[in-house]
């Protein structure tokens, strides 16, 4: 009976506290709570390492999607799987601060992975997405699923802005929308709000920014 008492005492503290939403900040004990009430739901934000231009951080997609993840914790708890970087980025090996790894590797990483998180007892697995060349991978990946049967769901959330945003941010743009892709100003901005202390805007202009022109294909190509 004192085991009981303890046990409901502790359980009851600990849902009255602030449960911390990050997986690497959870404590053992704090898990079956989690669990419960996230409704055993996890967050995967899925970032990338790669050049920002000359003045943002290697780091941006992950910070962006670590962020995105956080504040829809505020909204609706989920625990959100540490730091993720592993994906689609073959196009940019030439550029300093890259990490690629093998396709096939990065496949097995991103299934084995969610074994993982489904074997520490969530049924429910949102992928979010904050890299450009990542969706063909994850799409494919959640498709591949079907291939047998799993006690766990994957979804994948790639967030857009509103039009209502958009529309409010090309009445103050400044650059060519279509030039406007890694460390652009739409990507820079939002750095500065986040994490202003990683840009280093100084070195913004070391770079044109031209529009390479490297997406100018018949629509219908890929």
């Amino acid at each position: 009976m004192r085991i009981l008492s303890v046990l409901m005492l502790l359980s009851f503290q600990l849902t009255a506290q602030e449960l911390p939403a990050r997986w690497d900040e959870l404590t053992a004990t704090d898990w079956p709570v989690a669990l419960e009430k996230s409704n055993k739901t996890c967050i995967l934000p899925i970032g990338i390492l790669e050049k920002h231009g000359p003045h943002a951080p290697i780091g941006s997609d992950l910070i962006h999607v670590r962020e995105w993840s956080a504040r829809a914790t505020k909204k609706e708890y989920a625990v959100v799987f540490p730091d993720y970087f592993y994906g689609q980025i073959n196009e940019a090996k030439q550029q300093f601060g890259t990490f690629s790894l093998p396709s096939k590797l990065v496949w097995e990483l991103l299934d084995a992975t969610c074994e993982e998180i489904a074997r520490n007892g969530f049924d429910k697995i949102v992928i979010v997405n904050g890299h450009g060349g990542n969706p063909q991978l994850i799409r494919y990946f959640i498709q591949s699923q079907l291939e047998r049967k799993r006690d766990y769901a994957i979804y994948f959330f790639d967030p857009t802005l509103p039009a209502e945003v958009m529309a409010k941010a090309g009445q103050i743009r400044k650059s060519d929308p279509k030039g406007d892709q890694h460390g652009g100003e739409n990507e820079t901005s939002s750095l500065l709000y986040l994490r202003p202390d990683l840009v280093k805007m100084e070195t913004a202009t070391i770079e044109s920014g031209a529009n390479q022109k490297r997406l100018d294909l018949n629509p219908d190509l890929y």
